[in-house]
């Protein structure tokens, strides 16, 4: 009995191994942090971004200060002299708001520094993520690095196509 029980143990391990998926899991934030040449790109983005956050603060100080100038003199301006010291600060504001998106809005002068330097790094990763998953045989590698991601999957798991042949019923 106990004969058996191995046998049949061991033919349900071996049928396991033979359809089981290889897989493997990465950390890019862990895989990047060793690159010297992404902490070398980090320094850069870094830098660029204290001296646009510097250029921007100098321009909020001067808005500042045209504010409590204009509160002070308010009671002592005409009608027209106000509303024309109205516009000014409008505008003054509104420069500054175009400043802060145009350095770090989506697709600002940051987002396009990093994609300048951080990208052909990242990519690097990915092709070496792709040729250690094409050499190993993996059929699919995560990213635990922000959640769980696919970083790379064999072409041949992909099943849409069969799920859009089940929706158009053919």
């Amino acid at each position: 009995m106990k004969k058996l029980i191995f046998l049949l143990a061991l033919v349900v391990a071996i049928a396991g191994q033979a359809t089981a998926q290889r897989y493997a899991v990465i950390d890019t934030r862990y895989i990047l942090g060793k690159l010297p040449a992404y902490a070398e790109a980090q320094k850069k983005l870094d830098a660029f971004s204290v001296q646009w956050q510097s250029e921007i603060d100098e321009k909020q100080s001067v808005l500042d200060q045209l504010y409590r100038n204009f509160e002070s003199e308010r009671v002592m301006l005409s009608e027209e002299l106000l509303k024309k010291r109205e516009d000014e600060l409008f505008n003054k504001e509104k420069e500054l708001r175009d400043l802060q998106k145009k350095r770090f809005g989506f697709e600002g002068d940051l987002f396009k520094r990093r994609q300048e330097l951080v990208k052909p790094i990242q990519d690097r990763v990915y092709n070496a993520v792709q040729k250690l998953a094409v050499n190993r045989q993996y059929d699919l590698i995560l990213d635990k690095s922000e959640g769980i991601t696919i970083i790379f999957a064999d072409p041949k798991l992909d099943k849409s196509d069969d799920v859009l042949k089940e929706l158009s019923g053919k």
